[in-house]
């Protein structure tokens, strides 16, 4: 990853930063002020952020259900100017550790092939259709991982 970027635990103080980075990363579908705020401060949510200097340039949540043994990344951006450099990888891996769950889930476009790919390459697969899911009527691919929770 870029050495010059900090993953770090984000906070209710990032509200700012995250609202401009779902603006920027998900022009379509970005979250609502509230749904900032709670991603934010409830609890079992796992918050992690990117960092270059003082600007937020990637965020990633993750939503533990321990009652079904699963954990859900519920948002990972990167900024445009930010990917290709590792920071999304970086982002998942710190999420999925965090969670601690045995598999984990994520919803993708079906046309945003680069995050596809990526999600593949670090081990999802694909498991559902959630039909027409998105707010312009575009599906989204559930995929999951299962990850080895067992320490060696």
């Amino acid at each position: 990853m870029d050495p010059t970027i900090s993953i770090q635990t984000a906070g209710w103080r990032d509200l700012t930063a995250l609202r401009q980075l779902e603006q920027v990363c998900f022009p379509k579908d970005a979250w609502p002020l509230w749904d900032l705020i709670a991603v934010l401060t409830f609890p079992d949510i796992v918050r992690i952020k990117a960092v270059n200097g003082e600007k937020m340039v990637g965020f990633i949540a993750g939503d533990i259900r321990r009652s079904e043994d699963v954990g859900w990344v519920t948002t990972v951006g990167v900024l445009p100017d930010y990917r290709q450099r590792g920071i999304a990888s970086a982002l998942l891996d710190r999420c999925e550790a965090q969670m601690g769950m045995p598999r984990v889930r994520l919803c993708v476009r079906r046309s945003n092939t680069e995050a596809i790919h990526l999600y593949y390459q670090r081990g999802y697969s694909q498991v559902s259709v959630w039909n027409r899911y998105y707010h312009d009527g575009e599906d989204a691919l559930v995929l999951e991982k299962r990850i080895d929770t067992e320490q060696p």
